[in-house]
Order: structure tokens, then C-alpha cells, then sequence
């Protein structure tokens, strides 16, 4: 039996296109790293299945034992009767049967043979170790039965199949041992009551056990699936020992050459990297992150969509955390990430970045020395909403971490102008969060405030933040009276801006719109 390990089944096991995550915590006017909502993770999630059906795959031996049941139009009663008859080969016809049902492409009738009483059935079926070709035929129907709703498959979990599955790992027939693997990664994957519980019965052992050389590479595949789903769910996480026994094991898999088995194992780190800090220090001590980190540039872009997750992920961490990543030299990858032609990699790349700027002045100015800067004002002003969502996060983010040379220097990028252009969005989070960035670039620029005013004013930044005086968020409208009140209450700005200088020595720079300086940042004095 061929197991793909992207099989796209029924309703129930459908793949979506990865859904980035949207990270926000605010606390004052410190922005903190930014982690994923509920809402989006679970969008994410459904990129790798949690639960497959095995689809149905004809052969010779199956058109020789179900040939009665082919020349008849078998109901469920005869099905169900003939499953527990003495006759060994009766017996196996009607267990096939019930798998083949179960194996159809469109509305299996999960539901009627759990009503029809074949549970209890097909778990004793397990036990037939005299019988593995009836072990099986059961296993898969019970694979099949627990792809379903979270309902279907607690009904598999209640007819005490658990322990059964566990028990056929090591059976010395291949097939039954793979069909059990399979079993168990879809009633691990129901959530982390069933993770949980799969885990004390004792599954990790022996599943790690079958990675090795010998192992075909559709077992693996199904092997790397179930450890994803091990690693996934985060309320609460899987078990600390749960981990530090998966993490050497995904340490082996990141070399593995086949594409399926390393997205699966960079995925399965990305889940545990988005379990809080005290689990990415233990992916950091496994030694993984240098051989995660240049498969930001592998050609296939799901394995680049899973690492710029979990790399992502590490960041959201502690300074100390943030710079094992940056270490690897992970921010020469990112001139091509924020450039790559999939929206997708350029918000998550803008996302990491705004993490990164929200760290110490060493880590911005990493950033800076990068040349990352302009690439996140481009994407600031020519990006989707989403990636620009992020990069207004990343410019905000920099005004409150750096010194003031840093400040200087993303003025004279000229990003005043595009982040402006963001005041006039509906997205309340965004305006917040540009007026902040604002205000931060006005104090740092103490006495030469007026001149980002002058900036502000001549790209009609200066109208928009009057008209948010209107705004119904009290938090914005208090915002944009304060800028207001504090930097343009004075006489109305009237000088002819070709006149202002195009630079000043150690200072603000105010640039025509149409133009984007390539300055470097100034070292601090």
C-alpha cells in the first residue's frame, strides 16, 4: 500500500494554503515580540493535515477475497454479521469490505458503521495475531473511521483501540506496523487531550524507533507525520520529555533529501519554537538552528515557508534567544526572501525583520548593516496590506529599540511618507502603530523636530493626523491631538521645501518624495 503523505481526501482532509500569522502584543508604548492569534494558527494548521484518510487502492489479492461481496449489493447488516463469522476468509471479506466503504473518495459513511456496531469488531480484529492480514484490513478501516470529526475519532479512542495500535508497532509484519503508525498520527492529531494520552501509553519509543536506514521512504514519511503532530498544539504543549526525546530525531530528519520528509520535520520544529521561550531554548541547545537556518534559501518554497516559521518563531524569544539566530548569519538570506515573488515569504520575512528590530541597538543596527532597511520601506509602500501591516510593526518597532543615529538613518530613507500613507487605513491596530512610530521619530529628533514636520506636512501626513482627531478609538484620537498639539500648533509651515538642505552633518534629512536616500547609519557618538 502507497502512502503519500500529502493525500487530499474528503472535507475532512482538505490542504490550505498556508495563512500567515498576525502577532501583537502591546503593553504601554513597548512593543513586545509579536506572536500569531488563535484564529490564524488555526488557519496555518490546516496547511499540514492533521488527520488522512487511506484512499482506496485496488489489487489482485483485494478482487480475489471480496469477489461474492463485488457479485452482491452488500449492506451493512451482512457486512456486520459476516465480520464475526468463524470462517476466516468470510471474516476477512467483510472487514474489507467495511475498509473499502470507508476508503471512498466522497462522504464515506463514517457515521453508519459506527451506528451499526463495527467498532468493538474491528478493535478485536487487532488482537488476531494469527491473522495479520485480517489486523490489517481492521487497522486500516479504524485509520479511516479516525480521520473523521473530532467526534468519530474519540469514538475510535473509546472502543479502546489506543492500546491495540500501540501493541501492533511491533508487529513483525511491515504493513500492520505502518497501518498502526497511521492510526495513531490521526487520533494524535484530534488535539492535545488525545496527544496527551497517546503520549502515556508510551508511543514515542517505539515510533522513533522505525527511523533508520532500512525503513521505506513512504513508512518514513508516514513516521515524520505523526512526530508532527506530536509537536503540535500549544494549549497545552506536549509534555517537556515529549520534546527533549522528539528533538534528536528531528535533528537526524533535517539532512533527510526527500522534500515531504524535510518540510514535515521543519514544520514539526516550527510548532515547538511556538510553545514559549523555555522551548525554544531547547530546540537552540539541540543544536538544530545552524542547519535550520540556510534552508531560508532552499529552491523549494514550502521548505523556505516552514524555516522562515521557525526561525521566525526564535526571534519572538529573548535577546539572547534572537541572537543564536542571527549568528548563523541568517539576515544574508533575507535580501532574496523580501524579494521573492510569493507575497507570503515577503510578509513572513517582514514579520521576522520586526522582530529583530524590536530587539537591542546591536541587533538593529544588524539590520541596518544588512541593507534590509530600504527593502522594508519598499515593502512598507508597495506591498499587499498584510506585508505592509508588518513592515509599519518593524519601522515602529526601530523607533522605539534604536538610538537616535538609527532613527536618522530610517528618515533618511525617506520612509516618512509611505509610513503616512498608512494613517488613512481601517485597520485601527496599523494607525496606532504608525502614529506611535511617528511620535518616536518627532522626540528622537528633539530639535530638529520641525524638519520631520515639514516632512510629515509637505506628504499630507499632517491632514490625515488631523482627521484622526475624529477618530472613534480613544487611544488614537488622544494620539494624533498630542502630535498635533506638541509639533504643529506653532505658525503653519510655509517654506518652499526645494530650499531645505538636502543633508545635514550627523542629522535629519529631508528628502523631495520622489527621491530615497542610500545613506548609511551614523555611528553613534
Amino acid at each position: 500500500m502507497e502512502v503519500d503523505s500529502r493525500l487530499e481526501s474528503d472535507h475532512n482532509s482538505v490542504i490550505l494554503t498556508l495563512t500567515l500569522h498576525q502577532k501583537s502584543l502591546r503593553t504601554g508604548s513597548i512593543y513586545l515580540p509579536r506572536l500569531e492569534s488563535q484564529n490564524t494558527q488555526n488557519k496555518r494548521d490546516e496547511h499540514l493535515l492533521k488527520k488522512r484518510n487511506v484512499p482506496q487502492e485496488e489489487s489482485l489479492e483485494d478482487s480475489d477475497v471480496d469477489a461474492d461481496f463485488k457479485a452482491q449489493n452488500v449492506t451493512l447488516e451482512t457486512i456486520l454479521q459476516n465480520a464475526t463469522s468463524d470462517n476466516p476468509i468470510i471474516q476477512l471479506s467483510a472487514v474489507q469490505a467495511a475498509r473499502k466503504l470507508l476508503s471512498s473518495d466522497r462522504n464515506p459513511p463514517i457515521d453508519d458503521l459506527i451506528k451499526s456496531g463495527i467498532l468493538p469488531i474491528l478493535v478485536k480484529c487487532l488482537e488476531r495475531d494469527d491473522n495479520p492480514s485480517l489486523q490489517f484490513e481492521a487497522a486500516w478501516a479504524l485509520t479511516n473511521i479516525a480521520s473523521g470529526t473530532s467526534l468519530q475519532t474519540q469514538a475510535v479512542v473509546q472502543s479502546n483501540a489506543v492500546p491495540l495500535f500501540l501493541r501492533l508497532l511491533h508487529s513483525p509484519h511491515q504493513n500492520v506496523c505502518e497501518q498502526a503508525v497511521w492510526a495513531l498520527g490521526n487520533i494524535i492529531g484530534d488535539g492535545p487531550q488525545c496527544r496527551d494520552y497517546v503520549i502515556s501509553l508510551g508511543v514515542v519509543k517505539p515510533l522513533l524507533s522505525f527511523i533508520n536506514p532500512s525503513i521505506p521512504i513512504t513508512f518514513l514519511r508516514n513516521v515524520t507525520w505523526v512526530i508532527v503532530n506530536l509537536c503540535r498544539n500549544k494549549d497545552p504543549p506536549p509534555p517537556m520529555e515529549t520534546v527533549q526525546e522528539i528533538l534528536p530525531a528531528l535533528c537526524v530528519l533535517i539532512y533527510h533529501t526527500d522534500i515531504n520528509i524535510l518540510v514535515d520535520t521543519v514544520w514539526a520544529l516550527s510548532y515547538l519554537t511556538d510553545g514559549g521561550n523555555e522551548q525554544i531554548q531547547m530546540v537552540i541547545d539541540s543544536g538544530v538552528v545552524p542547519f535550520l537556518v540556510p534552508l531560508l534559501s532552499h529552491q523549494e518554497v514550502k521548505v523556505q515557508t516552514a524555516a522562515l516559521r521557525a526561525v521566525g518563531n526564535i526571534v519572538t524569544g529573548t535577546d539572547e534567544q534572537t541572537q543564536v539566530v542571527l549568528n548563523c548569519d541568517v539576515l544574508s538570506h533575507f535580501p532574496n526572501l523580501l524579494t521573492h515573488p510569493k507575497e507570503k515569504i515577503n510578509k513572513e520575512a517582514v514579520w521576522f525583520l520586526s522582530n529583530i528590530t524590536a530587539g537591542n541597538q546591536q541587533q538593529v543596527q544588524a539590520v541596518i548593516d544588512a541593507g534590509l532597511i530600504p527593502m522594508i520601506i519598499h515593502q512598507l509602500a508597495k506591498g499587499d496590506f498584510g506585508t505592509q501591516k508588518e513592515a509599519a510593526w518593524a519601522i515602529s518597532n526601530l523607533t522605539i529599540s534604536g538610538r537616535k543615529d538609527q532613527v536618522e538613518y530610517l528618515v533618511q530613507q525617506n520612509v516618512i511618507p509611505p509610513f503616512c500613507n498608512l494613517l488613512s487605513v481601517k485597520d485601527s491596530q496599523v494607525v496606532q502603530v504608525v502614529l506611535d512610530g511617528l511620535k518616536n521619530i518627532l522626540i528622537m529628533a528633539g530639535d530638529e523636530a520641525s524638519t520631520i514636520a515639514e516632512i510629515i506636512e509637505e506628504c499630507g501626513g499632517l491632514e490625515k493626523i488631523e482627521a484622526l482627531q475624529q477618530h472613534e478609538n480613544e487611544d488614537i484620537y488622544k494620539l494624533a491631538f498630542e502630535i498635533i498639539d506638541q509639533y504643529f500648533s506653532g505658525d503653519d509651515i510655509d517654506e518652499d521645501p526645494s530650499l531645505i538642505p538636502e543633508a545635514t552633518q550627523g542629522g535629519f534629512r529631508h528628502h523631495n518624495l520622489s527621491t530615497l536616500s542610500t545613506g548609511t547609519c551614523l555611528e553613534e557618538k
